[in-house]
């Protein structure tokens, strides 16, 4: 017979009371306020994950019980965001879109049940809308649709014509119609009137390195945001940065090899309609070969501190800030899970250290959840909580003290609020509430 410790009872009944508070506390809007995510008019801060693959595997009805699997395993873990593809302009099978506004109807379909279940364990998603590489489609497929007879791989950086040709940039707003004004047939709700979805992202990693100044891509970006934004004025926007400098911030850019690839985290983050920042973490590319794992974890830290700095200066940004991708490969030299967990510890650490002071820091989405049975989803970052690793044990302790600095920070608004209602009979609204601008 087996005989249950308190502390397994006590983390039975926290599970039964997510299920109750999923669908209730967690399915009002994600807004943001000053350098902090909201919700339901508290700070929100989230431990996360990415998982891409998400829409295809539900494609197939059968295999739809894994997609379930990861949201009820998420839950279990108080992971409260996922960040998921909401595209694929590959002609080949799977594909959503394969050709300029035509739709895989069972695919979309897929996606629906996504966002669907999603909501049922109150999982806000981050929806990304096109690549920047070419799985998956990418940019270079709508450039191929509008020059089908030219040959892009003879031409350096032509794929980059997806930021300036009128055509092209015409077919990408095509598609953001198309998912944003998508009528789930799971629930019966629009996407762009759904909670459940807390951000849509402009595109996977945009880079434009045929013009390194970074002007290019900020037009863009400016473009569609605000495009999208007058289509859906109710959900957040991000970028979908890997936190790049442009080559004229100086300092930022050391041991940064790839910094010059026509991003720049301020530049591109300052435009209005964008809420939030974000930034991805990968050292061991980044770095030059043969980094060590103590370079790389220095490299983390400053890599952390210094978008955090920069999201948080109230004359550059002002703005959260997410860290959307981070992970440690199976294949780095000499990998072991307890190399991963130290990796993660100390970005978790440095970035809930910055949200328990108050900074930028919003939250992680590490690479990326799998469930058994998907071998070829799996890419040598992949986690699988149902193992068991030590790794869970690190990823479930950041989520249980984000949701406590979360709790912690409603409360002290909550006691606030008493006090000021109390203590300002008689006051204006400005006298109450501040200057607006959530500080």
């Amino acid at each position: 017979m087996k005989f249950w410790g308190v502390s397994s009872i006590l983390f039975l009944i926290l599970l039964v009371l997510k299920e109750i508070r999923a669908g209730k506390e967690e399915n009002g809007w994600v807004t943001t306020q000053g350098v902090q995510f909201m919700l339901n008019g508290s700070p929100f801060y989230s431990n996360g994950f990415n998982a891409y693959w998400l829409m295809v595997v539900a494609y197939d009805v059968k295999e739809r019980s894994k997609v379930t699997e990861v949201f009820k395993q998420a839950q279990m873990y108080n992971l409260t965001i996922v960040r998921t593809w909401a595209f694929n302009d590959n002609p080949g099978n799977f594909s959503l879109q394969s050709s300029p506004g035509v739709y895989d109807q069972t695919m979309f379909q897929g996606l629906d049940y996504v966002i669907s279940e999603a909501g049922k364990y109150g999982i806000k998603l981050i929806l990304s809308l096109v690549n920047n590489y070419d799985d998956y489609g990418g940019k270079k497929q709508y450039v191929r649709w509008v020059y089908p007879d030219r040959n892009l791989s003879a031409v350096s950086n032509a794929s980059d014509e997806f930021f300036t040709d009128e055509n092209v940039k015409q077919l990408y707003k095509n598609h953001v119609q198309a998912v944003l004004t998508r009528n789930n047939t799971i629930s019966g709700v629009v996407y762009k009137d759904d909670p459940t979805i807390m951000a849509w992202e402009l595109m996977n990693e945009p880079r434009c390195p045929s013009d390194v100044s970074g002007n290019t891509l900020k037009k863009w970006i400016a473009e569609m945001a605000g495009y999208l934004k007058s289509i859906d004025a109710n959900h957040l926007l991000e970028v979908g940065l890997e936190g790049f400098y442009n080559p004229s911030n100086g300092y930022k850019n050391q041991g940064l090899p790839y910094y010059q690839v026509g991003t720049d985290f301020i530049s591109n983050n300052q435009i209005p309609e964008i809420d939030f920042t974000t930034a991805h973490l990968y050292p061991i590319a980044w770095l030059r070969n043969g980094s060590s794992d103590e370079e790389q974890v220095e490299f983390l830290k400053k890599w952390i501190k210094v978008h955090i700095d920069d999201a948080q200066n109230t004359t550059l940004l002002h703005k959260p800030m997410l860290l959307a991708e981070f992970g440690k490969h199976e294949q780095d030299p000499g990998y072991s899970v307890a190399k991963r967990d130290n990796f993660m510890r100390t970005a978790y650490t440095a970035m809930y250290s910055s949200a328990k002071a108050g900074g930028a820091a919003a939250g992680s989405l590490f690479w990326q959840i799998m469930v058994e049975g998907l071998p070829n989803y799996k890419d040598g970052l992949s986690i699988i909580l149902s193992q068991n690793t030590s790794t869970n044990y690190i990823i479930y302790e950041e989520s249980q003290r984000l949701a406590e600095l979360s709790k912690m920070y409603a409360m002290l608004k909550n006691e606030e609020w008493k006090k000021m209602k109390k203590n300002t009979k008689g006051a204006t609204a400005r006298e109450i509430h501040g200057n607006g601008n959530g500080n």
